[in-house]
């Protein structure tokens, strides 16, 4: 039996860029079950300074958005990944979702994000969309007061749900505050107002479990950027995980010339996911062997170099990374399978068939997001799971067949 574990920062030079920690600290597991001791982790963003968090402060009580700013400054137009790159990598039917609404649930206003909305869709080849902007109580003024930080949250979320669901109408909630009393309400009011599919790129402890379980919605969350753990409301039951991996166009890594895949996908080394502490029990249709609460990531996807357009708080193009990426990114992949009001948090994930495992999901076969042991809880590969690993889930998104 594995003692207790101190997590080791990720010292991967590919791979410095990440994003925010949980409250800085994380909770690794031992076998059988059982939950290891606190310790702190050093994302590997902040220890090597290639990115800088967009909201700050304490998670603890709160939540704070999961977006990173890369420090290296504004990029020229397309120095990330694209909207065409995104959905070439995860093959996505992008001519379906017509008639799908994705909502997304932020803290503050960002007053500009019409606009900047708009303006990322014409760079980035997109068709003209729709975006409908309401406050927490569903009207569309009476906006709460801004925050340029979780304006480049708004912005991303909803720039990455039209990116891979461009026929989709995006419905942006902005509550009046990150604290989860508003931020409950905004998720609530996304309900009132029909939603099935609500994506959440923030995390943190304290909220309450009841406002992100409405049967018939497909809730969503990123899974955090602070290595092993997952926190609120990833941990919640009926909310996907979404975990993060960093991308590579496969054409240009040495001896991949053969791969039927022309990207390649490994843990991002800073993507939340693991043994979930405090949550109470485990969901019944998950059945790993060595976490008795909720196991997370569900599924992942990119979390590392995507280009944003933002004017409120930076000064227009730029590219970022973060869980933040993953999950709304996602939510546009829920809208394009048009399966949303009968999801049930990750089960569908957790109960695909092996043949469907293979036809819909790119296993992620390397990398972890702590020290632990060799665990398939922190580590791509194992195979003590199936292709089951904490940092990524069962793997990304091979279309929309598994969603």
């Amino acid at each position: 039996m594995m003692g207790r574990l101190k997590l080791a920062a990720p010292l991967v030079a590919a791979l410095a860029v990440a994003a925010c920690s949980a409250a800085g600290s994380s909770t690794m597991p031992v076998s059988g079950g059982a939950i290891g001791a606190q310790a702190m982790h050093i994302p590997t963003w902040q220890a090597t300074h290639s990115a800088r968090a967009a909201c700050g402060g304490s998670r603890i009580g709160q939540a704070q958005c999961d977006v990173l700013i890369e420090n290296n400054g504004a990029h020229s137009l397309y120095a990330g990944w694209s909207a065409a790159s995104l959905e070439a990598a995860y093959n996505l039917p992008i001519t379906k979702g017509k008639g799908q609404n994705v909502y997304i649930v932020d803290a503050y206003d960002n007053p500009d994000v019409v606009s900047d909305f708009a303006a990322y869709r014409k760079g980035q080849g997109l068709p003209t969309g729709k975006l409908n902007k309401y406050n927490q109580d569903g009207q569309t003024s009476n906006y709460p007061s801004g925050s340029p930080g979780w304006g480049v949250e708004i912005d991303l979320d909803v720039e990455m749900a039209s990116a891979s669901c461009p026929l989709c109408t995006i419905n942006l909630i902005e509550a009046n505050s990150n604290s989860w009393s508003d931020l409950g309400t905004a998720e609530q009011e996304a309900v009132k107002l029909g939603g099935t599919i609500v994506s959440n790129s923030y995390d943190g402890s304290g909220g309450t479990e009841s406002d992100y379980d409405s049967s018939g919605v497909t809730y969503l969350a990123s899974s955090g950027d602070g290595g092993y753990g997952l926190y609120q409301p990833a941990s919640f039951t009926r909310v996907i995980a979404v975990g993060g991996t960093f991308l590579n166009n496969a054409a240009r890594i040495k001896g991949d010339k053969k791969a039927k895949r022309k990207y390649n996908e490994v843990v991002w080394p800073d993507t939340g996911g693991g043994c979930a502490a405090g949550t109470g029990g485990k969901p019944k249709w998950q059945k790993d062997p060595d976490c008795t609460s909720r196991t997370g990531s569900d599924i992942g996807a990119v979390a590392v170099n995507a280009s944003e357009y933002d004017t409120y708080s930076e000064s227009g193009w730029i590219t970022v990374d973060g869980t933040s990426i993953s999950s709304p990114l996602t939510a546009g992949m829920v809208g394009l399978a048009g399966n949303s009001s009968k999801q049930d948090g990750g089960k569908m994930l957790w109960t695909l068939s092996k043949a469907d495992l293979k036809k819909d999901i790119y296993p992620v076969t390397e990398g972890n997001d702590g020290s632990c042991g060799g665990e398939y809880l922190c580590t791509a590969g194992t195979k003590q799971f199936g292709i089951y690993s904490g940092p990524t889930g069962w793997g990304t998104p091979h279309g929309d067949g598994a969603l």
